[in-house]
């Protein structure tokens, strides 16, 4: 099916922070968008608001009229559903053109010049980065975030004018593998989703394949040492970024008084003194990514400072909820060891001398299975540590697999519990805090915003 031929779109899962956003992409082109999700969220809302047909019931017969013409009517899943839902039975045993929301992607990035972000950790930010530095610029651009960006209270972003579409490059399930990108960033490769991929070779050559896809004339932008081997096509460039050292890289890091600057250092042009809009150590490198991207894509200098510097962030993604003199509420989507030990080291970094606490909701058994003494390491590097029960998400439980394991391999001298979800909230209300950060990918977020009122009547309001 080609774009000009779709009349309608009917979401499999409309709620997901992935699906939602190409839901928002095809109301705009004026299709009629219906879809199932299992409850509402503030997504499904927002979207009802802007006229898609959801309904949280798993039943045939509430799928509107609009949607049931197979010739014109394109169906699209997320993994997370099973197979035997019903209204995904009918429309495969009906003729319709069942598809992934990864390969809408992939059509998207073959009829526009895809950039698209890769890794483990930090594609959420630096797409997001990268795609409000395009917006804001000359060049503009289309996104498909995997997060909520805080400059534009959505995770979409259209373009009437620009070929250029930015994509948060998923490797969950191989989703990537349908993606053409014009040019890529690889943020790192350290082994994930091993229910899905079996072993870490297996994920490292899920990468390796990610790489041939480039097209040619294009670019990929690598993170400097990682495992994994490149194998590019030929006429695509190949650009090594990190930290400290690579082709693209930054020196004379300052980080004071709440405020991060350093210099962008590039084979195109080096440019001084840039300042994050969102001052957070990690956040360099990200940006030294986002920028590398936007720079081989015709960005010029006062659009990549002007961009670094009014970059708000990502909802979940370090962020700050309460922050005064007395106190630091911040919540962080972090669910992989290597994401909570650089979210850890920042927050050490950003508030040396205080003591910081953390609630952190274990993401899936597997995971927790395959790397609990990894989270412990990570989350070692903070003063108290509070595990609740593990989100299982998609998974059932797996026998000896608790938060007692992470709980058992906390480095002597942390402060540790373990509390049921449903009892956070009286901890909150009860205990002291300096800094407090609630870590995980599961439900705990829901509980964030109470959480900030209870604090901010104990401590004060955001000081200005």
């Amino acid at each position: 099916m080609e774009l000009k031929d779709i009349k309608a779109v009917y979401f499999v899962g409309a709620g997901g922070i992935g699906m939602s956003a190409i839901a928002r992409y095809f109301l705009h082109k004026g299709a009629i968008v219906g879809g199932y999700d299992k409850t509402p969220s503030a997504l499904t809302m927002q979207l009802e608001k802007e006229g898609a047909l959801i309904h949280y019931e798993e039943n045939v017969n509430l799928i509107p009229q609009a949607c049931r013409n197979a010739r014109t009517t394109l169906v699209i899943y997320t993994p997370a559903v099973p197979a035997e839902h019903a209204e995904l039975v009918y429309f495969r045993e009906n003729g319709f053109e069942v598809e992934k929301r990864a390969q809408v992607l992939g059509i998207l990035t073959r009829s526009h010049k895809g950039l698209c972000v890769a890794g483990t950790h930090g594609k959420t930010t630096t797409s997001t980065m990268c795609a409000h530095i395009m917006h804001q610029s000359s060049i503009d651009c289309n996104a498909f975030l995997g997060g909520i960006s805080k400059n534009y209270g959505t995770n979409y972003i259209l373009s009437e004018k620009s070929d250029y579409v930015v994509i948060e490059a998923d490797e969950f399930d191989r989703s990537f593998h349908w993606l053409r990108p014009w040019m890529t960033v690889i943020t790192s490769t350290d082994p994930d989703h091993l229910d899905i991929y079996g072993t870490k070779e297996a994920y490292l050559e899920s990468f390796r394949h990610y790489t041939t896809l480039i097209q040619p004339g294009g670019a990929l932008i690598i993170h400097k040492g990682l495992e994994m081997k490149a194998d590019v096509q030929q006429g695509v460039k190949v650009y090594e970024y990190s930290l400290n050292e690579g082709d693209f890289h930054a020196e004379n890091i300052v980080i004071d008084n709440g405020e991060i600057t350093f210099d962008f250092i590039s084979p195109i042009e080096s440019i001084k003194n840039v300042k994050l809009g969102q001052p957070i150590p990690i956040n360099i490198e990200n940006g030294i990514a986002a920028m590398a991207m936007a720079q081989l894509n015709g960005c010029n200098s006062e659009e990549l400072l002007y961009g670094m510097k009014t970059y708000g962030g990502v909802d979940r993604r370090f962020d700050f909820k309460l922050k005064n003199e007395h106190i630091t509420f911040l919540s962080d989507y972090a669910h992989h060891p290597k994401e909570i030990f650089q979210s850890a080291r920042s927050i050490r970094q950003l508030y040396k001398d205080k003591k910081i606490t953390a609630i952190f909701q274990p993401h899936l058994y597997t995971r927790t299975r395959d790397f609990y003494r990894d989270f412990a390491d990570a989350l070692s590097q903070l003063d108290e540590v509070v595990l609740t029960e593990i989100y299982p998400a998609r998974e059932e439980p797996i026998e000896g697999v608790t938060s007692q394991l992470i709980y058992d391999n906390l480095k002597p001298g942390v402060e540790r519990s373990i509390i049921q979800k449903k009892d956070v909230m009286q901890f909150v209300s009860e205990h002291d805090f300096e800094v407090l950060l609630v870590l995980g990918a599961g439900d705990l977020d829901n509980m964030v915003p109470e959480m900030a009122k209870v604090l901010e009547k104990r401590y004060g309001a955001n000081s200005k």
